[in-house]
C-alpha cells in the first residue's frame, strides 16, 4: 500500500510538473501552440502567428512584417534628419551657438543632444539644460563624443 502511495505521489508530480511547464503567461496574445510556427530559424519562411484572446488562431506572412519593418526604419530615419539637434560625429558647438552668446541647451542624459535654443530631448523628453560652451565640451568629453 505504502509503495503505491507513493507511486502516486511521483507520478501526479511529474505530471504537473509537466502541466506547468507548457501553461502560457496570460496575456491578450500568445504564441501559437498550433506546431505551425515552430521554424524560426529560417528568416524567409517565418510567419508571425498569435492566438487571440478569443482563441482565434492568427497568420501575417513575412512579407506584410517585412514592409511593416521597413516603414519603421523609413520613419525612424525621417524622425533622425529632422532632428537636427541629435549631434552626430564630430560636434562643433560654435556652429551650434548660432546667436554667439557663449551658450548652448544640452540635455543631461542624451548628451549629443544639443541646440541654441530651449526645448526638450527629442529621445527621451528630457529639459534642456542651459550651459556654457566649456562646459558642454567638458560633458562631450565625458562621455567619449568627439568635439572640433
Amino acid at each position: 500500500m505504502l509503495k503505491q502511495l507513493a507511486i502516486t505521489i511521483v507520478l501526479v508530480s511529474i505530471i504537473s510538473v509537466f502541466t506547468l511547464g507548457q501553461e502560457q503567461p496570460s496575456s491578450d496574445k500568445k504564441e501559437c501552440t498550433k506546431g505551425c510556427c515552430s521554424n524560426h530559424s529560417s528568416h524567409n519562411s517565418v510567419k508571425m502567428s498569435y492566438v487571440d484572446a478569443d482563441s482565434t488562431h492568427k497568420h501575417r506572412d513575412n512579407k506584410t512584417e517585412h514592409k511593416m519593418h521597413d516603414k519603421y526604419k523609413e520613419m525612424k530615419t525621417e524622425h533622425n534628419h529632422s532632428d537636427s539637434i541629435i549631434r552626430e560625429s564630430e560636434i562643433d558647438l560654435k556652429a551650434i551657438d548660432e546667436n554667439k552668446d557663449g551658450k548652448v541647451f544640452q540635455d543631461q542624459m542624451c548628451w549629443n543632444v544639443i541646440s541654441d535654443k530651449a526645448g526638450e530631448c527629442p529621445k527621451c523628453g528630457m529639459k534642456l539644460k542651459d550651459v556654457s560652451l566649456k562646459k558642454a565640451k567638458e560633458n562631450l568629453v565625458k562621455h567619449n563624443y568627439k568635439v572640433k
